[in-house]
């Protein structure tokens, strides 16, 4: 039980912290990485620590369908399918996208697991968010009508409740870290829903664990990054009480958001050449949205003498690979890499 809740384990914890020898005598920079990719069902990711917190929730609900929303190709919308294939519920993926129709990628493996995708096409006059709570509202009527319970996992599974996964991700490095006699780490990771980056704040702060953090946002926020992560760690205080002992300015929260490339999920070459570097000098395969863009993140700012060369870094992996098989990801790497494919 963390922080009074209680969650479904079914995940195998904890995951691997492996050091990159490779990058550590590229960078001179002692580089370690946390292998949230490797958790399980569905091919893995970071959402999943959430969803046992979730799912826990939804069974004692006595719910038979899990509903989420997110992009097109969400990686939390293919780990809500897992879980929901998992314990024999239903699964539903609402997206609100002018999307081509292509079934590739995340969306492929949201209709292999059994889930539903509903794409709805953004309309003139209506925000894309009333748009959502109208088609949301709308198939969780029929649903219902069908005789279903429906539980709502909410976008990312970046809520009160799902921060939990991450807090407890905080302890099971603090563990790893002392294990490996590792001082004091920078702890990396993607900044999207902000889930996984608070979850990590609150977990170090609350329980006084001896990491610095830093979050590397992937889209651009429509306000200081930091001032949207105020505004969620007070909803998490509120939720919570006196469980949360600390409290926490805006000057607290390190989320860089310097190399977001202007868009969600968009193709940049330099994240392409992010990815191809990890996965030619270490082997782990890194996703153009998420991983590929910290990553990338983290190689300018060491570039730049933001982060020292005699610096322990720790990089969270997670996951989201299945997006390179969607478009446009695949046919700029197609591109790319079409010199070195040979037919004869």
């Amino acid at each position: 039980m963390t922080l009074g809740y209680s969650k479904d384990g079914f995940l195998k914890l904890p995951t691997p912290l492996e050091r990159l020898e490779g990058i550590s005598r590229d960078t001179g920079v002692d580089f370690w990485i946390k292998r949230d990719d490797l958790t399980d069902p569905g091919m893995g990711g970071n959402k999943l620590r959430k969803l046992e917190y979730f799912i826990h929730d939804a069974l004692d609900k006595k719910s038979t369908v899990l509903i989420t929303t997110g992009a097109p190709q969400t990686n939390h919308g293919r780990l809500t399918a897992a879980v929901a294939a998992k314990y024999g519920m239903k699964c539903a993926i609402v997206s609100i996208a002018d999307h081509s129709g292509e079934i590739s990628g995340n969306i492929l493996l949201d209709r292999i697991m059994g889930a539903e995708v509903f794409i709805k096409r953004p309309e003139p006059g209506i925000s894309d968010g009333s748009l959502l709570s109208e088609t949301l509202a709308k198939i969780t009527r029929n649903y219902e009508n069908q005789g279903e319970k429906v539980y709502f996992v909410p976008m990312g599974g970046s809520s009160e409740l799902g921060i939990l996964g991450y807090y407890d991700c905080a302890k099971e490095l603090a563990l790893q870290i002392k294990n490996k006699d590792i001082n004091v780490p920078k702890i990396f990771c993607a900044v999207g829903s902000m889930g996984t980056y608070m979850g990590l704040f609150c977990g170090i702060k609350n329980e006084n664990i001896q990491m610095d953090l830093t979050g590397i946002a992937i889209a651009p926020f429509s306000s200081e990054p930091a001032v949207w992560a105020r505004g969620y760690f007070e909803r998490i205080k509120g939720f919570y009480g006196n469980r949360i002992k600390i409290s926490a300015s805006e000057k607290d929260f390190d989320i860089n958001h310097d190399w977001t490339y202007g868009a969600y999920n968009n193709p940049v070459s330099e994240v392409r050449e992010a990815i191809y570097y990890m996965a030619r000098r270490e082997a782990i395969i890194l996703d153009p949205c998420y991983t590929g863009k910290t990553f990338n993140g983290i190689l300018k700012m060491i570039d730049s003498g933001l982060i020292d060369k005699n610096q322990t870094v720790i990089f969270i992996h997670t996951g989201g690979n299945p997006g390179i098989n969607s478009l446009p990801h695949r046919a700029e790497m197609e591109s790319d890499l079409k010199a070195g494919f040979k037919i004869f």
